[in-house]
C-alpha cells in the first residue's frame, strides 16, 4: 500500500463520510483473508496498517517456549527477548512474518475493499435519502418494462411499478413521466428497492395537496378517499374555517384545480363531497350525485338505509354499483339504497304489521280478562 492511497482515505472521509478508521479497519480485515488464502497460514496471524508510511506488516502470535514443538506457534526465549526484551516464558510475542511480495497483493487488495465501501456508502446515502419519502409523491420516467412491471428511472436509482400497483386503463410507454405514490423502500444488496403506486388512495390525497392551497394551510383537511383506480373515486373534505367552503376550495376556480388531479389520473372521475360528523348528512353527501329523500341509521349494524327517488335509484347505484360501494368505502358504513315508492311499501307493511300484532294482543288481552273473571263467578257460586 502507498501513502497516495492513505491520502485517498482522508479524501474519502471528507467527500463520502465515511471514517478513516473505518476503511483502514476493513482493509486489514481484507488483506489477513488474503494472507490466509493465498499462503494457507493456520497461524494465528493478525495485519497492520501503519498509517503514516502505509506500510502493511503480518505479524503471528506466538507463545515464548523452552523447546520448540510447533514451529507455527511458538518461539525460543532468546528470539522473543529480541522483539521484546522483557518478555517471559509462556507469555505470547507478536512476530512479523510479512511476505516479500505481500505489499502488491495489499495494494490490490486495499483499492477493492476502499471501492466496494465507496459503493455501500452510495447505496445506504440513496436508502436514507428515499427513505424519508415514503408515503409521499415523486416524479420518474417510465425506462423499460420487465414482463408486467413498469421500472421508473429516478436519476440515480430505479423504481418499481408492479402489475398490482398499475391503473388498468392507463398506457405506459418508454419515456412517459409519471406521479407516483412511494409505498415502501427496502435496503437490498444492490440498493434501494422503491415500491410506487399509481392505484393507492393516498396518491390522490397528495394531488390535492399540491394543487389546494387551503389543504397545504391546514384550513381544508381530506378525512377519507375511497378509490377505484383509472375509473371513479371520492373524497370527503372538511373546512375548518366556517368562510372556506371545502368542496369549492378543491374544484378551483372553474374546476381547474380538480382537472388538474384529474388529467394527472389518466382522467379517473373525482366527487369531492363534503365530510360531516353527522353520519345521516355523510352518508347522504356520498351518494352525490344522486338525490337523497332521507337515511335511516342503525348503529348497532353499522348500516345505513337510503332512500332516493325512484327515478333516482340508478343513479344512486352507479354503473355496477359502483357509486353505492365507493360511498360504502368512504363513509365506513353499509348502504343499502332503496326507491322512495319501495320504502313507502315497506312502512305501510310495517304499519299494517304493527296494527295486527296491537290487534292480537288486544284480543289476547280480552281474552285472558274473559277466562279470569269466568273463574271468579265459578268460584264464588261453589
Amino acid at each position: 500500500m502507498n501513502l497516495d492511497l492513505l491520502k485517498a482515505l482522508d479524501d474519502i472521509e471528507k467527500d463520502k463520510g465515511i471514517a478513516k478508521d473505518v476503511l483502514l479497519e476493513a482493509i486489514e480485515a481484507a488483506l489477513l483473508s488474503a494472507y490466509k488464502k493465498d499462503f494457507g497460514s493456520k497461524e494465528n496471524v493478525s495485519v497492520e496498517v501503519d498509517e503514516e508510511t502505509g506500510q502493511v506488516m503480518v505479524f503471528s502470535k506466538k507463545k515464548v517456549v523452552e523447546e520448540i514443538k510447533n514451529d507455527n506457534y511458538e518461539i525460543l526465549l532468546e528470539n522473543a527477548e529480541k522483539i521484546d526484551p522483557e518478555v517471559e516464558l509462556e507469555e505470547y510475542v507478536d512476530v512479523e512474518i510479512t511476505p516479500d511480495n505481500f505489499g502488491r497483493i495489499a495494494a490490490q487488495t486495499a483499492k477493492q475493499v476502499v471501492m466496494q465501501r465507496i459503493r455501500e456508502a452510495e447505496r445506504d446515502v440513496l436508502y436514507e435519502d428515499y427513505k424519508r419519502k415514503e408515503g409521499e409523491i415523486i416524479t420518474g420516467t417510465i425506462q423499460r418494462f420487465h414482463k408486467d412491471n413498469v421500472l421508473i428511472d429516478m436519476g440515480k436509482t430505479e423504481a418499481l411499478l408492479p402489475v398490482s400497483e398499475q391503473i388498468p386503463t392507463e398506457q405506459y410507454r418508454v419515456g412517459f413521466r409519471l406521479k407516483l405514490y412511494v409505498v415502501e423502500v427496502s435496503s437490498t444488496t444492490k440498493g434501494p428497492r422503491i415500491l410506487v403506486s399509481r392505484t393507492h388512495p393516498a396518491l390522490l390525497k397528495r394531488l390535492f395537496e399540491v394543487e389546494v392551497p387551503e389543504i397545504f394551510d391546514g384550513i381544508v383537511e381530506i378525512r377519507s378517499v375511497a378509490r377505484e383506480a383509472g375509473f371513479r373515486s371520492k373524497v370527503a373534505v372538511f373546512s375548518y374555517d366556517s368562510k372556506v367552503d371545502p368542496v369549492g376550495a378543491c374544484v378551483g376556480p372553474q374546476g381547474m384545480r380538480v382537472k388538474s388531479v384529474v388529467e394527472q389520473l389518466d382522467g379517473e372521475k373525482i366527487d369531492i363531497v363534503k365530510y360531516s360528523d353527522n353520519p345521516e348528512e355523510f352518508v347522504s353527501n356520498a351518494l352525490n350525485p344522486a338525490e337523497v329523500k332521507s337515511v335511516v341509521i342503525d348503529e348497532d349494524e353499522q348500516s345505513a338505509t337510503v332512500v332516493v327517488p325512484d327515478f333516482q335509484l340508478s343513479l344512486a347505484i352507479g354503473k355496477e354499483g359502483q357509486n353505492a360501494r365507493l360511498a360504502a368505502k368512504l363513509t365506513g358504513w353499509k348502504i343499502d339504497i332503496k326507491k322512495e315508492s319501495e320504502f313507502e311499501e315497506m312502512q305501510n307493511k310495517k304499519e299494517e304489521n304493527k296494527e295486527k300484532k296491537e290487534e292480537l294482543e288486544e284480543k289476547d288481552e280480552k281474552t285472558i280478562e274473559e277466562t279470569v273473571e269466568k273463574q271468579t263467578d265459578d268460584q264464588q257460586k261453589t
